[in-house]
C-alpha cells in the first residue's frame, strides 16, 4: 500500500493493515523530518481506504522508536516559540489523526519506546508489550517536556500520579512495570508478541474490546474534581520541584501543564503542552541538556570506533594494587563481566581491596539490584594474588599501586616481565607522565594511561592516555576495555595533569588566589553551589585530599611554571603542613563527622578558619557574587581552550563532557565551553580582561583571540 524509506504500509489478512516503521540506514528508529513526512502520507492512504478493519502498529528493528530526533532540536529552538510550535504540529495532527481512525488500533512493542515513540504507542488504541521493553518520556532530562500528547494522555490513561512520577523522573520503565500502571494492556515473550498484538486487534474488531471508550477516556478532561485536582497538583509541585532543584525547571513545568489541561478536550490540552514545551525550549537549559545528550553520543560513536579497532575482546584483566582504588577497579571489571586477577605485595593489601568490592555488592545486594548468588558469582570473579603467576593469559594491567614515580616505574617493570608480549599495560596515574613511564618498558608501544575516578563505581569517565610511543593498538584495546566495564573513555594526550586535572588546577589556583585576599572560603563554596557545582572548591578538595592536591599542584607548576607558579602560600599548603587532609583524616577546610547513612557529613571548622586566616594577605570580601564565579572559571576555561588548541582533546564535545563526567560541572551549562557559547564570547573576553592582572591564569590562548573576532563559537 506504501513503501517509504522509514514507513510502509502492508496488507494482511482479514481487513488488517501493518503500519511498519523501518528507518534506513539508522541502527534504531527516531521520528526525523523524513519519519513524520512519511507518516503524514501513509495516514492520508489509511484515512481514504474503505475496507480497513483495524490497524497493526510495528516495528522493523530490535526496538520500536527512541524519539524524537534530537540532533534536529537545534534549528527548531531557533526558530523561537512559534517555530517550536510549528515543529511540533505536524506530528501532533499525525497523532490524533492515528487516534481518530475509523477502526482499532493495537501497537507491538518489541523494544525502547522512548519520548515520541512513546507517545506513539499511547496515541493507539491498545498497547502491547514484550517482556524486555523499556518505555519512558525521557523529555525533562533534556530540560524540555513531552510535546507530542505525553502530557495529554498518559495521565488520562493511567492516572494523574503515575503521569507525574513518569514524566518528572525522565525514567524508562519495564515493561511489568508499565502494566501494573495500565500503561500497556499485555506483556507477553518476544517470539510471540507479533502474535498476541494480532489477536488483540482482532478482539477489537470483534467488539470484544471497546476501543471507542478508550479513545473517549484519552480526549476527555480528566476525572478528577477541583478539590482533588487542586491536592493533587499542588502536592506534586512543590515535591517534583524540592527533588529537581531550581536549575531544572522542565519536571514542574510539565505538571504545571498537565494542571493547566486537566479541564480540557484533548486538542486544548495539547495546544498548552506545546505552548509551554516552547517555553522550556527558550531556555538556555534545555540547549544545555540537549548538548550534553549529542555529545554523550559522539563520545559513545568514538569509543564504539576504538573498539572495533581492538585486535581482540577482552577476557582477562589484572589489577596491580589492592587499596580502596584497586578494589573499585576490580569490582567494576567483575560486576560487568570480566574476570580479573588483584595483585598486590600484601595480604593486608587484598583484605582491603576484597573488603571494598565486597561492601559495594553488599549494597546492591542490600537495594535488591543484584541477587546473594550473583553477588557471588561477581567475587568468584576476582582472583586474589600475590604473585604474577598466571599473568601470562592476561589481556590487559591496569598498574593501580601508590602515586609515586619510582615505584610505579618498578611495577610496571616488574608486570612486563611477566605478561605475554601482546598484553597491554595501562596506568591509572592522575599526574605522572605516561611518556617518563614508559621508559622503563621494553615494549612502550604497549603501554598507555587508564585514569580512573574516585569512586570508581560512581564516576563515568576513564582517561586513556596516549604517550609519545603508545600505539594505536594499545589504545584500543584500553577503550574497548573500559566500554566493557560501562565507562565513558575519552582518549587524550599525555601532558602535566592530562586533560580533567590539568583544568581542574587552575580552578583551584583561582580559589587560592581569592581566599590569599581574603575572601572566605565558605562563602566560595556557596556561590559556586548556587551556580550548579555539587560541591564549591573547597568541599572538593577536602574530598580530593589536601595531600593529593599538594601533590599535583606542584606536578602542575613544574610543568606551566607561568600559569601555576605561587609566590605566596596558599590556604590548601597551610591545611597540608597542618596535617588537615580532608575527609581521609576526618579535618581539611571543614571538619567531618559520619551521618545515619555512614557517609562523611561536612561541619564548619573554627579551627580551619584560623589557619586559613593565616596566610590571608587582603581583605576582598566586598568583591560580588559574579566576581567569584568569575575569578574561579576563567581560569579553568582558558585552560581548557589550550587543551584543545594542542590537540590534548580532540573535540570541544569530549573536552565538556571529561568535565561533566569526571568533576561534576553543572550538566545543565552544557559544559565549559557551551557555557562560554551561551554566555557570549565578547562576554567572557570582558571578563578574563577584568581580571588580567591576577596573571596568566586570566588570558585566554591566541586561539581564542581568533574566535572573538571571526565570532566563531566553540559549537556551531
Amino acid at each position: 500500500m506504501f513503501q517509504g524509506k522509514a514507513i510502509s504500509l502492508t496488507r494482511l489478512a482479514s481487513g488488517i493493515v501493518e503500519l511498519i516503521i523501518d528507518l534506513k540506514d539508522e541502527s534504531v528508529n527516531k521520528f526525523n523530518l523524513l519519519t513524520v513526512s512519511e507518516l503524514s502520507k501513509a495516514l492520508d492512504i489509511l484515512e481514504q481506504t474503505s475496507d480497513i478493519k483495524g490497524l497493526l502498529v510495528t516495528s522493523g528493528k530490535d526496538v520500536f522508536v527512541v524519539g524524537a530526533d534530537i540532533s534536529e532540536f537545534g534549528a527548531a529552538f531557533a526558530a523561537g516559540p512559534e517555530g517550536v510550535i510549528n515543529h511540533l504540529a505536524t506530528n501532533n495532527r499525525n497523532y490524533n489523526r492515528l487516534e481518530d481512525l475509523p477502526f482499532p488500533s493495537v501497537v507491538a512493542v518489541n523494544g525502547y519506546a522512548l519520548g515520541g515513540g512513546f507517545e506513539l504507542c499511547l496515541a493507539c488504541d491498545y498497547r502491547v508489550a514484550s517482556s524486555k521493553a523499556k518505555v519512558g518520556l525521557p523529555e525533562t532530562k533534556l530540560g524540555i517536556i513531552p510535546g507530542w500528547g505525553g502530557t495529554v494522555r498518559l495521565p488520562r490513561l493511567a492516572g494523574l500520579e503515575t503521569a507525574v512520577e513518569w514524566i518528572a523522573s525522565g525514567k524508562e520503565n519495564s515493561a511489568a512495570d508499565a502494566l501494573t500502571a495500565r500503561v500497556v494492556d499485555g506483556v507477553v515473550e518476544p517470539e510471540v508478541l507479533r502474535d498476541a498484538a494480532l489477536a488483540t486487534l482482532q478482539l477489537a474488531i470483534d467488539g470484544k474490546f471497546d476501543y471507542k471508550a478508550r479513545r473517549q477516556q484519552k480526549t476527555s478532561p480528566l476525572q478528577l474534581n477541583f478539590i482533588e485536582s487542586m491536592m493533587a497538583f499542588e502536592t506534586s509541585k512543590a515535591f517534583v520541584g524540592a527533588q529537581a532543584g531550581r536549575n531544572y525547571p522542565a519536571p514542574v513545568a510539565a505538571i504545571k501543564a498537565m494542571q493547566k489541561a486537566a479541564d480540557k478536550s484533548r486538542d486544548e490540552a495539547l495546544q498548552i503542552e506545546a505552548e509551554a514545551f516552547a517555553k522550556m525550549a527558550q531556555t538556555p537549559i534545555a540547549p544545555a541538556l540537549v548538548g550534553i545528550f549529542l555529545n554523550d553520543q559522539l563520545l559513545a560513536k568514538k569509543a564504539k570506533s576504538w573498539e572495533k579497532k581492538s585486535d581482540k575482546k577482552i577476557e582477562r584483566a589484572a589489577v596491580l594494587g589492592a587499596g580502596i582504588m584497586g578494589g573499585g577497579i576490580a569490582y567494576q571489571s567483575a560486576s560487568r563481566g570480566v574476570p580479573l586477577r588483584m595483585k598486590d605485595v600484601a595480604r593486608k593489601g587484598l583484605d582491603v581491596g576484597l573488603a571494598e568490592a565486597n561492601k559495594l555488592l553488599t549494597k546492591r545486594v542490600e537495594r535488591k539490584k543484584m541477587t546473594p548468588s550473583e553477588m557471588g558469582d561477581v567475587l568468584n570473579r576476582i582472583e586474589p594474588m600475590l604473585s604474577y603467576d598466571g599473568f601470562d593469559d592476561t589481556d590487559i594491567v591496569v598498574e593501580a599501586v601508590v602515586e609515586n614515580p619510582e615505584v610505579k616505574r618498578k611495577v610496571l617493570a616488574e608486570v612486563e616481565q611477566a605478561v605475554n608480549a601482546d598484553t597491554v599495560l595501562t596506568s591509572n596515574t592522575s599526574t605522572i607522565s605516561i611518556s617518563w613511564l614508559a621508559e622503563a618498558l621494553q615494549r612502550p608501544e604497549n603501554f598507555c594511561g587508564m585514569h580512573f575516578f574516585n569512586p570508581v563505581p560512581v564516576m563515568p569517565l576513564v582517561e586513556v592516555i596516549r604517550g609519545e610511543k603508545t600505539s594505536d593498538r594499545a589504545i584500543a584495546r584500553t577503550v574497548a576495555y573500559a566500554n566493557a566495564m560501562g565507562k565513558k573513555p575519552i582518549v587524550v594526550k599525555d601532558c602535566p595533569g592530562f586533560l580533567v586535572n590539568r583544568v581542574l588546577f587552575p580552578y583551584f589556583a583561582g580559589f587560592s588566589l581569592l581566599v590569599r585576599d581574603g575572601m572566605d572560603y565558605q562563602r566560595i563554596d556557596k556561590v559556586m553551589e548556587t551556580w550548579g557545582w555539587p560541591m564549591g572548591p573547597a568541599y572538593l578538595l577536602d574530598v580530593v585530599g589536601l595531600d593529593t592536591a599538594v601533590h599535583a599542584e606542584k606536578v602542575m607548576a613544574k610543568g606551566f611554571p607561568d600559569r601555576m607558579q605561587r609566590d605566596y602560600q596558599s590556604a590548601i599548603e597551610a591545611l597540608y603542613e597542618a596535617e588537615r587532609l580532608g575527609q581521609k583524616n576526618g579535618k581539611g577546610f571543614y571538619d567531618y563527622q559520619t551521618d545515619k547513612k555512614g557517609k562523611p557529613e561536612k561541619v564548619a571548622s573554627d579551627v580551619a578558619v584560623k589557619q586559613v586566616q593565616g596566610v590571608v594577605q587582603g581583605d576582598a570580601n566586598d568583591i560580588s557574587d559574579e566576581d567569584i564565579i568569575a575569578r574561579l572559571m576563567v581560569p579553568m576555561a582558558t585552560e581548557l581552550m589550550r587543551c584543545l588548541e594542542e590537540g590534548i582533546v580532540e573535540s570541544p564535545a569530549e573536552a565538556d563532557m571529561a568535565l561533566v563526567y569526571g568533576i561534576g560541572f553543572p550538566p545543565f551549562r552544557g559544559g565549559v565551553l557551551r557555557w562560554i557559547d551561551t554566555i557570549g564570547l565578547a562576554t567572557f573576553a570582558d571578563m578574563a580582561k577584568k581580571f588580567e592582572s591576577l596573571g596568566a591564569l586570566y588570558t585566554p590562548p591566541a586561539s581564542f583571540a581568533d574566535q572573538l573576532t571571526n565570532n566563531k563559537k566553540f559549537y556551531g
